[in-house]
């Protein structure tokens, strides 16, 4: 079994008024991996990873990239990378 069998995706549709803070609100839940936003033609416009205990200084400009997206965005796809908590080495 591979790293990606053993992780979860989720999808969330969002308007550009609720990107950034759907991602704040995935980044606080703490499981996720990475983040990788789509627009409407399903087009990566953005993808990042998260490292276990990222601070807000680290993550400041991710959320000003995500805040940029939103203002020009009007319809986009969040997929969320999770860690499967039930992992084991």
């Amino acid at each position: 079994m591979t790293q990606n069998d053993q992780s979860k995706h989720e999808h969330f549709k969002v308007s550009g008024d609720e990107l950034l803070s759907k991602v704040k609100e995935i980044i606080k839940e703490g499981n996720a991996r990475r983040i990788i936003i789509k627009n409407e033609k399903d087009e990566t416009i953005i993808e990042f990873p998260l490292t276990i205990g990222a601070i807000g200084v680290v993550l400041a400009p991710i959320f000003a990239a995500v805040g940029t997206l939103a203002a020009l965005a009007t319809n986009c796809t969040i997929i969320v990378e999770k860690r499967d908590v039930e992992e084991k080495k």
